[in-house]
């Protein structure tokens, strides 16, 4: 799936960067679940553009001024506010560059300033992590979608990544179509009524989906083995064999406790390997890796069940009691009445 997200990127990049006339940049979306390594991935392949535009251009801009001061960042990254408005998205990549803003600076100035920003420093690549904060159902995520789509005329190529972004309104309800391979979009009634902002997004973006690890087939066993051997390279355990996480059981095990997830694997090695080093065994084995916590630590022993106090009694008699008719031997009738009166 990295290489999948790589080939992809490096794809739209190369043909963005060549065009001339095109008013619009087609886009990117990464779209998986939590520790799929959406993030690692598209940084990964913004960093191997970054390398190969620099050394182009000897790490100049092409299209600075002369006599301006070269600050040249063909990629940026910036992640999208929480609970985002155009202006808060703006202050986001602005604060990339550590550009100052001023407090009470309007929605149209802050897009000047932004554009100003993205050409002044050559920036070629726009990535906007966490994009399924937005949700279209708030009027403020919708004109953040819609800014985004503005930048896109800016020569430059947006990259999203989020979770479930299929599902959250941002493409519509896509499905995934087994016979054609692709996401395919079903008609929406609002597009009658909010023009055609859903189709732009779809139609200026291409999506991806990364999926986890699986260890069905031959060949998705071999793309997991594949890369233990390459996690297996980088480690510098003073007893590491070879095979050491692909010999025998071990990749079974590692799909058993991880799922196949990226993420969750990564952190089950980092964690072995540091438990390795403290205890002095200096290599990994399944022993070692059981006592690692992965996602939660399970108890030895069911936990206690909580104990209710009891009501107090003074609370109980005060309930159940019944109430006491008022004495009135002290009290002052007042005068008696005289007789005959």
């Amino acid at each position: 799936m990295h290489d999948k997200v790589g080939k992809l990127i490096r794809r739209r990049l190369s043909g963005n960067t060549r065009k001339k006339n095109d008013p619009t940049r087609a886009g990117v979306m990464i779209s998986g679940w939590g520790n799929y390594g959406k993030t690692a991935s598209v940084c990964s392949a913004g960093a191997v553009f970054e390398k190969q535009w620099l050394e182009l251009h000897s790490h100049l801009n092409p299209r600075a001024l002369p006599g301006t001061r070269d600050l040249h960042a063909p990629v940026v990254y910036v992640s999208t506010p929480v609970t985002a408005t155009p202006k808060s998205l703006c202050t986001s990549i602005l604060g990339f560059f550590r550009a100052p803003t001023r407090k009470s600076a309007t929605l149209p100035e802050l897009v000047r300033q932004v554009a100003d920003s993205l050409y002044d420093h050559g920036v070629k690549a726009l990535i906007l992590d966490d994009i399924s904060r937005l949700r279209m159902h708030r009027a403020d995520d919708q004109d953040v979608l819609d800014l985004m789509r503005a930048f896109m005329s800016l020569d430059v190529t947006l990259i999203l990544t989020g979770v479930n972004i299929s599902g959250i309104g941002l493409l519509r309800e896509a499905k995934w179509n087994k016979k054609t391979r692709q996401w395919e979009m079903p008609p929406l009634e609002s597009t009658r009524i909010h023009g055609l902002e859903v189709t732009q997004t779809e139609h200026r973006f291409e999506l991806i989906e990364i999926d986890r690890f699986r260890y069905t087939t031959p060949k998705q066993i071999a793309a997991f083995v594949n890369h233990l051997k390459g996690i297996e390279k980088h480690l510098r355990l003073m007893n590491a064999t070879q095979g050491m996480l692909t010999g025998g059981g071990m990749p079974e095990y590692l799909m058993r406790r991880t799922g196949g997830v990226i993420g969750l694997l990564g952190r089950l090695l980092e964690d072995g390997a540091q438990e390795a080093m403290e205890s002095g065994k200096e290599m990994i084995d399944e022993s070692l890796l059981d006592e690692i916590v992965l996602r939660r630590d399970e108890p030895e022993q069911p936990p206690d069940e909580p104990i209710i106090p009891a009501a107090p009694r003074t609370a109980v008699k005060k309930a159940t009691q019944a109430k006491r008719p008022r004495n009135t031997v002290f009290d002052d009738p007042g005068p008696a009445a005289r007789a005959g009166a």
